[in-house]
């Protein structure tokens, strides 16, 4: 008889199993809008917040000898425009120059877009859980969420901003008090497609074995949510701020260049696509600048949320 050998150990040249997130990214970066996206992001993201340390010129201060300067690239077709290599970007008529104002504009209309988005996501998300899980409530949550999607927006904004602009206004400061009021304006109008594709996922993963066999051993309902539910709605969830982002960075936009933004001297890309419009004719580049930005971003976060869609759905996975 022969000895049989019992080792478990794996053979040599077995591959050992690979993280399911690994296999998100692989997927992730094969879509080439979504990496073009993400790396557009990245940069528009670090030109703003380091962009200031880099270029250390003051936005708001005024500089009338040193006015209308155009960008030095105008010079190509026009060589008697006013052009100077210390303001690559050019100036407005007040003498500010615009590439600071564009990398200021730029941190308030992300950090809107990111706290606004955060907050629709929580609200969405809340409220699609308890109408998914809880059949008691799915009714009266839904019908809230279908008046809420049935109201017109940006009227429902316009006339928030001007009910509220000025008490916050007073009890916060001109800046912080009309950027709670945008974040929060934007975050309560914003969260019911969320709510609707959570809700959906939801009620079928309640039907699922795994949740029943949870249920079945006296499971409370908070923690059936919190380590079976939420874990498995993330893609939907993340596919969704992706979306959400670009929605409020559109709102905010649209918001300041109707003139009911921050204030004047305190820059977004809006303000300064609303402040340049009435010499769009003799200076162009003016309103090209923080359109381009407002587009391009938004188109990045767009083919992210294509991209993650696409990675984080196992059925197109590898497809």
């Amino acid at each position: 008889m022969t000895d049989v050998s019992l080792s478990k150990t794996a053979p040599e040249g077995e591959e050992k199993p690979r993280s399911q997130w690994w296999d998100v990214w692989e997927q992730f970066s094969s879509h080439k809008g979504a990496m073009a996206g993400l790396i557009f992001l990245v940069f528009i993201t670090l030109f703003c917040l380091v962009g200031p340390l880099l270029w250390d010129v003051d936005p708001g201060k005024l500089d009338v000898r040193n006015k209308d300067v155009r960008p030095i690239y105008t010079a190509i077709w026009d060589a008697d425009a006013k052009t100077s290599w210390a303001r690559p970007m050019g100036t407005d008529h007040l003498g500010r120059d615009i590439m600071a104002n564009m990398m200021q504009g730029g941190r308030i209309s992300l950090a809107v877009g990111w706290t606004a988005m955060v907050l629709a996501i929580v609200i969405g998300t809340l409220v699609g859980v308890l109408s998914g899980y809880f059949r008691r409530l799915d009714w009266a949550l839904m019908r809230f969420t279908d008046l809420v999607l049935a109201l017109p927006l940006l009227p429902l904004l316009l006339v928030m901003m001007l009910l509220f602009r000025d008490p916050l206004r007073a009890a916060f400061g001109p800046e912080n008090g009309i950027f709670i009021l945008i974040v929060v304006g934007i975050g309560i109008t914003s969260w019911m497609q969320t709510a609707r594709i959570v809700r959906g996922d939801v009620m079928a993963l309640k039907e699922r074995e795994f949740v029943l066999a949870a249920r079945s051993i006296g499971t409370p309902p908070s923690k059936m949510i919190t380590r079976h539910v939420l874990p498995n709605v993330l893609s939907p969830i993340m596919v969704s701020a992706t979306l959400g982002l670009a929605t409020a960075i559109i709102t905010e936009s649209a918001l300041s260049f109707l003139g009911l933004g921050f204030p004047s001297d305190f820059p977004t890309w809006g303000k300064i696509l609303f402040d340049s419009v009435d010499r769009m004719t003799a200076f162009p580049e003016r309103v090209l600048w923080p359109g381009m930005a407002i587009s391009l971003t938004v188109l990045a976060v767009n083919y992210i949320g294509d991209g993650l869609r696409d990675a984080l759905d196992p059925r197109i996975r590898g497809v």
